[in-house]
């Protein structure tokens, strides 16, 4: 019997010829990676259990971004960030990227990429639910709790059950005005949020492809959003290509067999999809953009791990060039190389930083923001009465701030369009 890609990989991480579903499994862990929010508490519970004295299993397995709420003025964010550097320092961390010094990164499922750390055929495990994000390499990834993580910093492992697999093929050519990001919306309004709970969602096809890495990005990062266990897609040469440049590790690829069993397979042709959005207040309660249209907004949202790519704002200054936005937008760029490249990049001359200023949006440090609200100060949070349309990745009550806020998740083509005339807009239409 064949096997996907991601059984080929946790039989590895397992030391084993072969796995099936629902086999459990001690995993060798080859990055564990965490952040601000989790990072203390589980630097915590690692030494209540392996003693004050100890040293994690190897640091150089282990990968550190301050990235959620750290352009704060708050008391209780900014001793979380001290926490971290203080055990970087005592462990003497190789991979910790302070804030507020050059190695700051940004967001870490987008910093992780850029530094080389997503590797075809390893496991990847984070304490941040979108660590899915790097499925988009061709690795196993995915979040855990912060007990786990101390248990892999203790012993470099962790007990797994392998899933089941959920095949989602994407045929065709990708229109201009649809993103990854109207696909996995697509799928999460046909299967819901807990469709593909604790299972692997493999996404292929030509259309899948033939995306750059910042769109595939897009696509295994909101596997979770269907309470998927990862996310993944083959490595091909998009992969191979961005590596190169960013590391010389050695890494093998795996692929599915022809005859691997899944537990479902969903079928699209992107010839034949619109752009959509999530109404509020939950990922799968999809809706097409025209069916929404004229819905009046009070702000617009380009950023988070989902949405704060390059390309997701390099498709929004397409529409923003020589515009004016009529709503209050925030631009957040999920990583300071992303910033960079901003500034450098063009579309007819113009840089697209300058693009988004030109047309009035405010440009934030590269952090996580308001796609998880944070303390008051953060900058693009939502007060009570705010309909906001965003990149972000979830739409749960109080997610980008207040509890009372609307917010409908959409493509930066539909975010931007819809910045353009204060009322939620189909990219066609611009």
């Amino acid at each position: 019997m064949g096997m996907t890609i991601t059984e080929k990989i946790l039989a590895k991480a397992a030391g084993k010829k072969e796995v099936t579903p629902g086999q459990n499994l001690w995993l060798n862990v080859d990055v564990l990676m965490t952040h601000d929010v989790c990072g203390p508490p589980t630097i915590d519970i690692w030494r209540r259990e392996f003693g004050e004295k100890a040293k994690i299993w190897d640091k150089n397995k282990l990968v550190i971004f301050p990235d959620h709420y750290i352009f704060t003025a708050d008391f209780h964010a900014n001793r979380n960030v001290s926490i971290l550097r203080e055990f970087a320092k005592e462990q003497e961390l190789p991979n910790y990227y302070d804030v507020g010094t050059e190695r700051y990164k940004g967001v870490c499922h987008i910093a992780l990429a850029e530094e080389g750390f997503d590797l075809p055929g390893t496991v990847l495990i984070g304490t941040d639910s979108h660590t899915c994000t790097a499925g988009a390499f061709g690795l196993f990834a995915t979040g855990v709790g912060n007990t786990d993580a101390a248990f892999i910093l203790g012993t470099g492992k962790i007990w797994e059950k392998v899933p089941e697999s959920m095949k989602f093929v994407f045929e065709g050519k990708m229109p201009e005005y649809l993103t990854a990001k109207d696909l996995i919306l697509w799928i999460l309004g046909d299967i819901t949020t807990d469709g593909a709970t604790y299972r692997a969602m493999e996404f292929t096809g030509e259309a899948v492809h033939a995306l750059n890495i910042d769109e595939r990005m897009t696509l295994t990062n909101m596997a979770v959003e269907a309470g998927g266990m990862n996310g993944i897609i083959e490595p091909d040469d998009v992969v191979r290509s961005y590596l190169r440049g960013r590391t010389n590790k050695r890494y093998e690829e795996f692929f599915s067999d022809a005859d691997a069993t899944y537990q479902s397979v969903y079928n699209y042709n992107v010839e034949k999809l619109e752009p959509v959005v999530a109404k509020p207040h939950s990922p799968d309660n999809r809706a097409t953009v025209r069916e929404v249209k004229g819905t009046k907004l009070t702000k617009a949202y380009l950023g988070s791990c989902t949405g704060g790519k390059f390309t997701d704002f390099y498709n929004a200054a397409k529409i923003l060039k020589g515009r004016k936005v009529k709503v209050p937008t925030f631009v957040v760029p999920a990583s300071t190389s992303i910033v960079k490249r901003l500034r450098l990049e063009k579309i007819d001359g113009q840089s697209i930083e300058d693009i988004l200023i030109d047309a009035g949006c405010v440009i934030a440090p590269s952090s996580c923001a308001a796609c998880l609200g944070g303390p008051a100060d953060t900058v693009g949070r939502s007060i009570d009465h705010d309909v906001v349309i965003s990149t972000t990745n979830r739409n749960f009550p109080g997610r980008m701030g207040s509890k009372k806020a609307e917010v409908y998740l959409a493509s930066p083509l539909t975010v931007a369009a819809s910045a353009v005339t204060g009322v939620i807009t189909d990219p066609r239409d611009v």
